[in-house]
């Protein structure tokens, strides 16, 4: 399989270690508020990936954090060091406990996560129950003379880093930060690209998420719990590391300084997976243009959320993709149309010839190939539309897109238009519709269908 590696900026062959086994990292949400399917553009791609690597053979290890402390806000501004926790911020305004926002946020998220059949990581991990192995990692990096005292925290000391012929920033442009370059100055700081890595509690102010350390009461930065518990559940270098493109700038490069300084080994992540982001009509998306919509959001407007997994594939991960109504609708339809498909072909009689048996080979490996070539899923669906459209028989067909499903996750044999309760209005329906076709009307036969009995009785078991 080839990916992009944001690293090299290149497709790069993914070389499986001697193991055999496939560690990934995810960088998953902060449980302060409701996740919006522009973040879960990023937790598809990362389901994908792991569901496209075990459809080609290989075993996957996949992990997933979720940040529920020490992500402030002042990383809207482009400075993660300042401003206040999300968590706490979003319990002063709603009268909340932090503990609390992060357990109903973190139980939503893990909600929304199945309602688009993403599978669950092998781990999920909480910020909050890892403090430990942050604490002993930032212990580490003092040791090696990588971090430094000021009045609000422990920090990284990037001069000190580059000084031991390290690199720093190699997936952004990190490196050409100047002072100033970002909103807030902290003027203790030695270098404007310097981080945080323990901050301390306010004198004589007890904040709701604090723990002891042997720099004082304080809590962690943002960035060190990936390292931490990445590098516990996975070893200190594994192959793969995804997460959103916003992550490129500072989160990310930020990880790969503080473990390869703690470790000393290089490179702490082979290949680095970013996904674009997603648009609305065209332009970003934002609680104060109305337009951050979710998971729930998608249901209460009646649609099916595996139909916006549907739409996330219709785009390739590197690519910007744009949200509106229209393109949902145009999935849901295509879903539709898949599911009726897939549960029309399992009653067919059809046998399979050898020609047939070889066409199915090719549809399998256009498939697969679809997938090595950077997960090109706009190709893949592309070659199911393909089998589809195909005179393959339908029992085969249907067990073509059934394997094939193992990646698409849209749930194919687990949908039927089945009635529930079959009522004389149904039944006078679905007679006129037999009728019409018995007399090869079908034009009339398709109106019942769409506007009669599949609107009645049309539904996911």
């Amino acid at each position: 399989m080839q990916l992009f590696n944001s690293l090299t900026r290149k497709k790069e062959e993914l070389t499986l270690p001697k193991t055999g086994k496939v560690g990934m990292y995810t960088c998953g949400p902060t449980v302060y508020s409701t996740a919006t399917i522009g973040n879960f553009r990023t937790y598809i791609l990362s389901d994908l990936l792991a569901r496209s690597l075990r459809y080609l053979g290989s075993e996957v290890k996949h992990v997933m954090n979720l940040t529920d402390v020490g992500h402030l806000t002042g990383d809207n501004e482009g400075d993660a060091d300042t401003g206040e926790d999300r968590l706490v911020k979003a319990a002063k305004t709603t009268g909340k406990n932090a503990w609390d926002i992060a357990r109903e946020y973190a139980s939503e998220f893990m909600m929304h996560m199945e309602s688009i059949n993403i599978q669950k990581p092998d781990v999920v991990c909480k910020a909050t129950d890892h403090i430990k192995e942050q604490i002993e990692l930032i212990l580490k990096l003092e040791a090696r003379g990588y971090t430094y005292k000021i009045s609000d925290g422990i920090y990284f000391d990037t001069i000190a880093y580059e000084k031991m012929g390290n690199v720093y920033g190699q997936l952004s442009t990190l490196g050409e930060i100047k002072e100033g370059a970002r909103v807030e100055v902290n003027t203790e700081k030695k270098n404007a690209r310097d981080f945080a890595l323990w901050k301390f509690s306010p004198l004589g102010e007890r904040r709701q998420m604090e723990w002891e350390s042997p720099w004082g009461m304080g809590y962690p930065g943002w960035h060190i719990e990936c390292s931490a518990m990445s590098m516990k559940y996975l070893g200190e270098r594994f192959l793969l590391h995804v997460g959103g493109e916003d992550l490129r700038s500072t989160h990310h490069p930020n990880e790969i300084a503080q473990s390869e300084g703690a470790t000393g080994k290089k490179p702490f992540v082979k290949m680095w997976v970013h996904g674009a982001f997603l648009l609305v009509d065209g332009g970003r998306m934002g609680k104060s243009l109305g337009n951050a919509y979710t998971v729930e959001t998608i249901k209460t407007r009646g649609f099916d959320p595996l139909a916006l997994r549907y739409f996330y594939m219709t785009g390739h991960y590197r690519k910007q993709i744009n949200f509106t109504w229209e393109a949902l609708t145009a999935s849901a339809s295509a879903l539709d149309k898949l599911r009726r498909v897939y549960f029309e072909a399992g009653h067919s009689r059809d046998s399979l010839s050898p020609e047939k048996m070889g066409k199915i080979e090719n549809y399998l490996q256009s498939f697969r190939d679809a997938l090595a070539d950077d997960l090109d899923m706009p190709r893949a669906l592309a070659v199911v539309w393909e089998v589809v459209k195909s005179n393959i028989p339908g029992r085969d067909k249907q067990d073509l897109l059934a394997s094939m499903d193992q990646v698409l996750g849209l749930d194919l044999a687990f949908w039927s238009p089945a009635v529930t309760t079959v009522t004389e209005e149904v039944t006078e329906l679905l007679k006129k519709r037999e009728e019409a076709r018995a007399v090869k009307d079908f034009k009339l036969a398709e109106i019942e269908d769409t506007n009669g009995v599949s609107r009645i009785v049309g539904k996911k078991s």
